[in-house]
């Protein structure tokens, strides 16, 4: 999977999921999805390449790196709780979505429900 298509396919999951809204509080270049004010996706080529940044639990962070080349720990982030994901040929687009909807789901279950966007809990719903 080429960087481009690394975005779109993260973007496009990400769009999706409810609440989610896209920001750039780094400034362009840095493509920031949020839920209930709290970052769940970065996707930026700060590191040279195109590449996208996702929270995961930390066991299931240390599998994926293991499992797959492309998956390394969170550029300028928690390396334990966050990966980043880049172009290269371990990947697929079924992954990507899977791994965001994760993500989101790890954060929306991190806000108080006062802050959960409806729809957040059904998790058919969900990638």
């Amino acid at each position: 999977m080429d960087g481009k298509t690394l975005w779109e396919a993260a973007q496009r999951c990400a769009e999706a999921l409810p609440g989610a809204r896209l920001e750039y509080p780094f400034g362009p270049g840095h493509e920031v999805f949020k839920v209930g004010g709290r970052m769940f996706l970065l996707a930026t080529d700060a590191p040279g390449e195109p590449v996208v940044v996702l929270k995961a639990d930390p066991a299931d962070a240390e599998a994926l790196r293991a499992a797959h080349a492309d998956i390394t720990p969170g550029y300028h982030m928690n390396k334990r709780h966050w990966i980043t994901l880049a172009p290269g040929g371990s990947l697929d687009e079924g992954l990507v979505a899977e791994l965001v909807a994760e993500s989101y789901r790890l954060v929306v279950a991190g806000l108080p429900r006062s802050r959960r966007p409806a729809g957040s809990e059904a998790p058919d719903g969900l990638g």
